[in-house]
C-alpha cells in the first residue's frame, strides 16, 4: 500500500509540471473508438487541448463533444454501421452448421476482399487530405506536440510522419496483425499468432503451422494493404520511406494488453501496457435494473452481451438461448435487438443497451456470457466475474481460449450449439466454483499495480509531449533491410569464411599429402 501511494505521488508531481498541450487524434470508428475515447476524456481532464479527425458518416464519433473539437472530412469512410454489422452477418452465416476447410476458406477470400475494399477507400480518404493544402496548413500551423492515432488503419501514421509529430498508438491490432509483431521480436516458436487459437506451448506440428501461417499472413498483408499506399507514401513523403518502416519509427506504443490475460513474450522499451484501462468501479445502476437484480434474491443475475455488432442474432439461435435462460434459477439481462424469442422465460429481461461495467461490479452478478471482445473480457477480469464464452470472428476464439486456459471461464461452439450444450455449459461455470475462484485471482493481479492502466498511459503520453518524442526508447532495427536484421549477411560471410577456411585447409593438407607422396616415391 506504501508503494502504491509513493508512485501515486510522483506520478501527481510529474503530471503537474506537463503544460496543457495539443494532440491531434486520427481515430478508428465502432469499438476501437470507445477505447480512444476513455484516453481523450482523461486528457481532456488534465486541460490538453484535443482535437479529432472524424468522418461525415461517423458511426460513434459525434461532430460535437464537451471533450474536443473535430474536423469532419467531407468524405464517407465505408466503416459505417450498417455496412460493418452486414458483413459480419454474412460471415456468421458462412460459418454456421458443419464445420469445412472450403466453407472456411470461402470465408477468408470474403474478409480479405473486404479488407482490401476498405484500403482502397482509405487510401483515397488520404489523397483528399493531402490535396487539401489550406488543411494541411491548417494542420501544420497549429503546431500539436503529438499525433494519438490507432494503427489498425494507416491514416494517422501517414499524417503524423507528414506532419513530423512525434506519434503515439492506442494499439491491439496494426494494418498487418497483432501490433507485437510489428515492434518486438517474435519467436513463432512459443509466440502464436491470433487465428491459430495455440497457446504458447505448442507441439511440433502446430509450431509448424503457426510458421506457415505467419508466412500466408506476411504475404497477405503485402497484398491486401501495403500495395493500395506504398506508390501514395512515395509521392508524399518520398522514394525511399516505406510503411513498415513508418509504423516501426513510433515513438509510443500504448498496448491494450496485461499479461495476466496475455502469454509472456519479449517487448520493447517503448511499449507501455494499459490493458484494462478502460475499467472502473461499478455506479449504481438505473431504479428499475437495481429492482430486478435484487429480485434475482440468492440466486444472482447473468449478463449476455454478444457486443456492438452482433445484437441481433439469428432467430432459430435465439430461441434456443432463450429456452436455455428459461431453465435457470438466475436471472438474466440480454442484450437483443432482435424479435423477442417465443421461448423467453420470466426471468429474462431483454434489453437494447446495458450498463455492462456497472452490472459486473455489482454484488449479485454470477456470470457474464460473452463473445470474448476485449473490452468486455478485461471488464470481466477487473469485476472477477467468470465467463462462457461464444466466440464468433476476428481475435475472439483466441481471447475466450486465454481465459478458458486459465480456468476462468468455458468456450462454447456458437456454431453447433444447441438449447441443451448451451445450458450445461452455463451451469457448469455457475456450479463449479473453481471458475469463479481463478476469475477473482486473476482479479488480484491484474489490479495489484503501482499504478491505474489509465494513469499510466497517460503519464507517458505527457512524457512523449514534455520531451517532444521518446527516440531513446526506439530501436533503430527498421533502418535495417532484411538481411542485415536477421543477420542473414552475416551468417552468409562466416558460412563463407568457414568454407573457405576448410577448402584451404583441405589443400594445404592434400599438397602436404602429395609432398609426402613424391618423397617417399623418390627414396624409393
Amino acid at each position: 500500500m506504501k508503494n502504491s501511494w509513493t508512485w501515486t505521488c510522483l506520478f501527481w508531481l510529474c503530471a503537474s509540471v506537463v503544460q496543457a498541450g495539443k494532440v491531434l487524434v486520427f481515430p478508428l470508428d465502432g469499438s476501437h473508438w470507445v477505447n480512444m475515447k476513455v484516453i481523450i476524456e482523461e486528457l481532456h481532464s488534465r486541460n490538453h487541448q484535443v482535437t479529432v479527425i472524424r468522418h461525415t458518416d461517423s458511426w460513434y464519433i459525434k461532430e460535437n463533444s464537451p471533450f474536443y473539437r473535430s474536423i469532419s472530412l467531407d468524405v464517407e469512410s465505408g466503416f459505417d454501421e450498417h455496412s460493418f454489422t452486414l458483413l459480419v452477418i454474412q460471415m456468421l452465416e458462412m460459418l454456421r452448421g458443419e464445420f469445412s476447410v472450403w466453407k472456411r476458406f470461402k470465408m477468408e477470400i470474403k474478409r480479405a476482399k473486404k479488407t482490401s475494399e476498405y484500403h482502397m477507400k482509405a487510401r483515397k480518404i488520404m489523397e483528399g487530405i493531402f490535396e487539401n493544402k489550406k488543411m494541411l496548413q491548417m494542420l501544420k500551423n497549429s503546431k500539436y506536440d503529438l499525433i494519438l492515432t490507432d494503427p489498425a488503419i494507416p491514416g494517422g501514421v501517414i499524417l503524423g510522419h507528414y506532419l513530423k509529430l512525434p506519434l503515439v498508438f492506442n494499439v491491439r491490432w496494426t494494418t498487418h496483425g497483432e501490433g507485437h509483431f510489428q515492434v518486438a521480436p517474435s519467436p513463432l516458436s512459443y509466440v502464436p499468432l491470433a487465428g491459430t487459437e495455440f497457446f504458447d506451448k505448442m507441439n511440433f506440428f502446430q509450431r509448424v503451422l503457426n510458421v506457415l501461417i505467419f508466412c500466408v499472413f506476411k504475404y497477405r498483408s503485402e497484398i491486401i494493404v501495403t500495395t493500395h499506399y506504398q506508390d501514395f507514401i512515395e509521392e508524399y513523403l518520398g522514394p525511399d520511406v516505406k510503411l513498415h518502416s513508418m509504423y516501426q519509427a513510433a515513438d509510443l506504443w500504448l498496448m491494450r494488453v496485461d499479461f495476466v490475460f496475455e502469454f509472456p513474450r519479449p517487448t520493447m522499451p517503448n511499449v507501455v501496457y494499459m490493458g484494462g484501462f478502460q475499467c472502473k468501479p461499478a455506479k449504481p445502476l438505473p431504479d428499475h435494473l437495481e429492482e430486478f437484480v435484487q429480485s434475482s434474491g440468492e440466486h444472482g443475475f447473468i449478463i449476455m452481451s454478444l457486443g456492438t455488432l452482433i445484437a441481433d442474432l439469428p432467430a432459430d439461435l435465439a430461441e434456443e438461448i432463450a429456452a436455455a435462460f428459461a431453465e435457470l434459477p438466475q436471472k438474466v439481462i440480454w442484450r437483443h435487438k432482435g424479435s423477442r424469442p417465443s421461448t423467453l422465460g420470466n426471468n429474462t429481461l431483454l434489453v437494447d443497451w446495458m450498463p455492462q461495467n456497472d452490472l459486473l461490479g455489482h454484488p449479485k452478478i454470477r456470470l457474464f456470457v460473452a463473445h470474448g471482445g476485449t473490452n468486455g473480457i478485461y471488464e470481466a477480469i477487473y469485476h472477477g466475474v467468470p465467463l462462457v464464452g461464444l466466440p464468433l470472428i476476428f481475435d475472439q476464439k483466441d481471447n475466450i481460449i486465454r481465459i478458458e486456459e486459465r480456468g476462468a471461464g468455458k468456450k462454447i461452439d456458437f456454431f453447433t450449439m444447441n438449447k441443451d450444450i448451451f445450458l450445461q455449459g452455463l451451469k457448469d461455470v455457475l456450479n463449479e466454483p473453481s471458475y469463479k475462484m481463478n476469475m477473482q485471482r486473476l482479479s488480484r493481479l491484474h489490479r495489484d499495480t503501482p499504478m491505474r492502466p489509465l494513469d499510466t498511459a497517460l503519464f507517458w503520453i505527457e512524457f512523449v509531449m514534455r520531451h517532444k518524442g521518446a527516440a531513446h526508447l526506439r530501436t533503430e532495427s527498421y533502418k535495417l533491410p532484411w538481411y542485415s536484421y536477421h543477420s542473414v549477411d552475416v551468417m552468409v560471410f562466416l558460412l563463407t569464411a568457414a568454407g573457405l577456411l576448410m577448402f584451404f585447409t583441405f589443400g594445404l593438407l592434400w599438397f602436404c599429402f602429395r609432398l609426402c607422396v613424391k618423397r617417399k616415391q623418390k627414396n624409393q
